[in-house]
Parts: structure tokens; C-alpha cells; sequence
């Protein structure tokens, strides 16, 4: 028997699971070969995902577990089942098979657009995405979430990823009208920081896909803990909603395995922008005192 190459999984990704290839590929090809080796509910999420393989690129573990009717653990469970690590992952590989590469760079674009096309597309879809999330943004969730966020003792905001910057936007710019805040974007002291929050504590968790394992248990852990938790995640079900008291819908119509596309971060920053003005005019004068001092103290930093 030859050696497995090197890189390839382990054979107990599946039970009876052939050699694999040096990286995670093929995956349609590798779920018709291991198919009969599930049971009742993998094989309905493998039939689900070959027969429906574009729109799954475009859906959430939420989303897919809903229309199999299984569990969001058994959709990655299956995930794993075929190497992945889960169902991002997963993915990535599909619409890597099955999408044209260009779409990987921008889904509007074509390999033959000149400059002034890539130009003329990217920015008809960064304003096509600023008007739906202005559509889609509830007016009294975001009430609600001034209120929590200006009763708080404490804010703390949750990022990882491309949310990172947007996390640390907002930690900046709240600073600047006098909240306590932090933002918290390394995954391990979120999930000890989120631990350790009470009723006196409000968390804004910032991400996209509403399925990043980091964000979701530190919301989790934030819940548990008694926080008031405050999700800002694109529109469509998602593993985080379960643990969030009010959800701030951005409209990205991005596909989420172009994890570092700007639609969705020029969403969430005008949301941030409308949060931070809200709450500013919600006690508009100590705000602005605060952005008076601030700004005298951020003036020694100019020539």
C-alpha cells in the first residue's frame, strides 16, 4: 500500500474514507464516494448540498439545517465527515468548483472589464448595498440598542476577522463621546472577557456571516453571563441570533465565501455611523463636552 501524501486527512475523517488528495478539493466528488457511508441525516445534507451546490455557497449553517431539518451540528459534522474543517470551509471549496475565479475578486465582474468597469461596478454595488441596509435596518431595534448601550456601566465590542477594524472604528468613536468601552478582538480574551461580563455590561458583536465560531461564543458567553448582547450581522438566520437580545441587520449582497469583500464592512461602518449618532444626541450635551476635550487633547498630536 502506498503512504498517504503528505498533507492529506486522516483516515478517521470518515469511517472507510479513501486516500484524499494533498488539499481539500473535489468536494462534490468526495461526498457521492462517501455517501453511503452516512447515515439517514447525512445523506439527506449531502443530497441537499449536491443537488443545490450554488445556492449553498450563498447560505448559512443556519439556513441549510432548516431546509434538511437537522441540526446546525449535524450540517458540520458532515462537513468534517469529508475533510473540511466546516461548513466555511466547505464553502470555499464548493464555489471554488463551481464559480467562475473572477467572481472570487467580485461576483459583477468579467476576466475582460477594463478599469473604468471594475470602477463603474464595485461602486454601483457599495451604494446598492447602503440603500437595502437603510431599507432593511429596524428603526426600534436600533432605539433599543441606544438604550442598552447608554444604560450600560460598560460596552464591550466583538470582532475577529475583516470585523476587526470595524470593532476598533467604533471603539475609537465611542471613546470620543465619553462611554466606557473596549473593543475585544483577540478570540482568547474575548471569550474570558465575555465570561466575566454581568447585567451592567451591554456587547456589540460585529460579523458578517453571523456563523464565525469565535464571535458566536463570546456572545454566548456574554449571554449566559448576563449581558445584554447587541448582534450587527448581515440579514438572514445565523448561529449568533440565538444569543443576541436585539440584531442590527446589515443588506451585503456580497457572497459570503469572498470573506474580504468591502460591501459588507461599508454596511456595518454606516450603521456604526448612525449608532454613535444616536447615541451621541441621546445626551448631547456631555457628548458634546466630551468631543470638546478630546479635541483639544488630540490637537497636541498636529503640527
Amino acid at each position: 500500500m502506498k503512504p498517504a501524501k503528505k498533507g492529506a486527512p486522516s483516515a478517521g475523517a470518515a469511517a472507510g474514507a479513501p486516500a484524499q488528495p494533498n488539499s481539500l478539493s473535489a468536494i462534490l466528488s468526495r461526498i457521492e464516494q462517501l455517501y453511503p457511508t452516512f447515515g439517514a441525516t447525512g445523506q439527506r445534507i449531502a443530497s441537499f448540498i449536491r443537488q443545490h451546490a450554488q445556492e449553498v455557497v450563498h447560505m448559512s449553517v443556519s439556513d441549510v439545517a432548516e431546509r434538511v431539518g437537522a441540526s446546525e451540528g449535524s450540517v458540520v459534522g458532515l462537513c468534517k465527515a469529508i475533510g473540511a474543517t466546516g461548513f466555511q470551509q466547505l464553502k470555499i471549496v464548493l464555489a471554488q468548483e463551481i464559480v467562475r475565479p473572477v467572481q472570487l475578486i467580485h461576483e459583477d465582474l468579467e476576466p475582460s472589464d477594463n478599469a473604468a468597469a471594475v470602477i463603474s461596478k464595485i461602486f454601483s454595488s457599495n451604494v446598492q448595498a447602503l440603500h437595502e441596509t437603510q431599507s432593511t435596518l429596524d428603526v426600534g431595534q436600533l432605539q433599543r440598542a441606544v438604550e442598552v448601550m447608554r444604560n450600560a456601566r460598560r460596552i464591550e465590542i466583538y470582532g475577529v476577522g475583516s470585523a476587526a477594524s470595524i470593532a476598533e472604528d467604533a471603539h475609537y468613536r465611542m471613546l470620543r463621546i465619553g462611554l466606557d468601552v473596549r473593543a475585544v478582538i483577540d478570540p482568547h480574551i474575548q471569550v474570558i472577557s465575555a465570561s466575566l461580563c454581568d447585567p451592567t455590561v451591554a456587547t456589540l458583536t460585529i460579523s458578517h456571516s453571523g456563523s464565525t465560531h469565535e464571535t458566536v461564543m463570546a456572545t454566548r458567553l456574554a449571554k449566559e453571563a448576563g449581558a445584554r448582547t447587541i448582534c450587527l450581522t448581515n440579514f438572514g438566520r445565523s448561529p449568533i441570533q440565538a444569543f443576541a437580545d436585539i440584531v442590527l441587520f446589515t443588506m451585503a449582497r456580497e457572497t459570503k465565501f469572498r470573506t474580504e469583500a468591502m460591501t459588507s464592512r461599508l454596511a456595518q461602518l454606516a450603521i456604526i455611523d448612525v449608532l454613535i449618532a444616536c447615541l451621541a444626541l441621546s445626551d448631547y450635551e456631555k457628548s458634546a463636552e466630551t468631543i470638546r476635550r478630546t479635541f483639544d487633547v488630540l490637537s497636541l498630536k498636529r503640527y
